[in-house]
């Protein structure tokens, strides 16, 4: 495999307008995750921006930015859209996207979330344990249906809720919004238009599913934190405040 991982930003969000060129430990946050995507070492690292603001602050830090058009309706639209600038020759065969709202995650989580596509599925993405009855009844918290038969660490993943699904005895997986496509797949889900269960749910990978495609799930030990409120915030001021 030889990947690529894009980063999509832009400045509208609705609980946190303008979030992703926070101020965290003098820096903005894009700059955070893109430093993180670097330290995977697994390949060139870009930003999908959807304004001039992001790539100058992005292209200010060293990185590299494709401005996209403002108007695409997701981030896998603006990677996609940011890919064919980059590799117009397709000389990347995997495209990791990543979320511009996570600045304390484990670099060694993008190895992971590659492993499903050595098994044969169409896309990768990451799970780890809920661990309390708050996270579980939480509907910003995804869950994952999959299960993982002892010492496994891939599953097939087979519905994506925000409700505590499944039900019965047994452990529940948060859903980490994080993807390995292989080329082709992310060219067809971003050709479909969106399924009756995405837009039910509000989860555009349910179009995968529904479309046939296979999400191969990666457990890993824990949720990285991510930025969507200014507690969020201020959290990871505090968290990245040791850190360049």
């Amino acid at each position: 495999m030889t990947p690529i991982i894009l980063i999509p930003a832009r400045l509208g969000s609705t609980r946190l307008p303008g979030k992703v060129l926070a101020d965290i430990a003098g820096l903005p946050m894009i700059v955070h995750v893109l430093r993180r995507a670097q330290e995977a070492a697994l390949g060139p690292v870009a930003v999908a921006c959807a304004e001039a603001e992001v790539a100058e602050a992005v292209e200010h830090a060293g990185g590299i930015a494709v401005l996209t058009d403002p108007a695409l309706p997701s981030g896998s639209d603006r990677i996609h859209a940011a890919l064919q600038t980059l590799d117009p020759a397709g000389r990347h065969d995997v495209v990791i996207n990543l979320q511009g709202d996570l600045p304390a995650i484990d670099p060694s989580y993008l190895a992971k979330v590659l492993r499903p596509l050595d098994q044969g599925y169409d896309i990768g993405t990451l799970v780890a344990p809920v661990t309390s009855a708050e996270e579980a009844l939480s509907p910003s918290v995804v869950k994952c249906v999959c299960a993982f038969p002892e010492d496994t660490e891939v599953a097939p993943a087979l519905y994506f809720s925000r409700n505590p699904v499944p039900g019965g005895e047994g452990p529940l997986w948060h859903h980490i919004g994080i993807y390995a496509y292989r080329r082709e797949a992310l060219g067809r889900f971003v050709s479909l238009p969106p399924s009756a269960l995405e837009l039910r749910e509000k989860l555009e990978q349910l179009r995968a599913l529904e479309a046939g495609m296979r999400i191969g799930a990666v457990r890993v030990p824990g949720a990285p934190f991510g930025v969507d409120t200014p507690a969020d915030l201020e959290h990871a001021r505090k968290l990245l405040g040791a850190k360049p």
